[in-house]
Formats: structure tokens, sequence, C-alpha cells
């Protein structure tokens, strides 16, 4: 797919700006950008690594995903402050998200399920991946 080929050199890219992001930066930029929209918008970046970073959609791909994961970190750390159990546990070393586990995640979910927005789908995966144990 057109949408990896540009994600692998991209990955440094990604995870220097979901490093940088912030609880309330996220908040902020939150979008209601579903799982099928995010993956209709990756298949128009090109193949050219140069002419893909330049391109706004891919720039806009990397902050719907570094939003989502800062959100949901927030959500984290809000229910342990309020001493609730959180619906996940990511360690504090990151979510471990590759781009290409992203997109091949998202491909495979099925074709109702890609109506939910790319914050659930990252909320339900890391629910999924990092359980709170009891």
């Amino acid at each position: 797919m057109l949408f990896r080929a540009f994600l692998r050199p991209a990955a440094p890219v990604l995870g220097a700006v979901m490093l940088l992001a912030s609880p309330q930066a996220a908040k902020a930029q939150s979008s209601d950008m579903t799982v099928q929209q995010f993956l209709a918008i990756g298949q128009n970046i090109p193949r050219n690594r140069a002419a893909a970073v330049m391109r706004p959609d891919t720039r806009r791909l990397i902050r719907e995903v570094t939003s989502a994961v800062s959100t949901v970190k927030a959500e984290q750390a809000s229910a342990l402050s309020a001493g609730r159990r959180p619906a996940h546990c990511i360690p504090a070393s990151g979510t471990g998200i590759t781009p290409e586990a992203l997109v091949a995640r998202f491909e495979t979910m099925p074709e109702p399920r890609r109506r939910i927005t790319v914050t659930q789908a990252v909320r339900d995966w890391m629910a999924e991946r990092y359980p709170c144990r009891g």
C-alpha cells in the first residue's frame, strides 16, 4: 500500500512527534477522523519519501495518531490520579505503536468497525495490548 511505503521512513518522525505531544495539546487537536477516513487519506500519500513528508495530509495523519495516543494516555493518568482502575495500563516507556503495525491493525478491521474514530481505535488497541493486571 502507498501509505505503508510512506510510514516506514516516517517511523522516527512519528515517534518523535508522539513523545513531544502533551495531553492538553491532544485534547485541543482531537478530531473525529474515522479509521476509514484515515486509511482513505493514507492511500493518496505518494511513495516518494521527500514528497510524502512535505504533504499536508501526511502531517495531518501524524497529528491524528499523536493526538489519539496523547488522549488515551491522559485518560489513563486521570483514572490513576482519581484512584480508579484505568481501561489500559500503557507502560511509561510508551505504546510501542509502529506506523506499520497501526496501518496493519486498521486495515484488518472489518468494514463496519472502521467507522469508529482513530482515538477509539487506539483506545481499544491499548486496552487489548496493555490490560491492567489485578
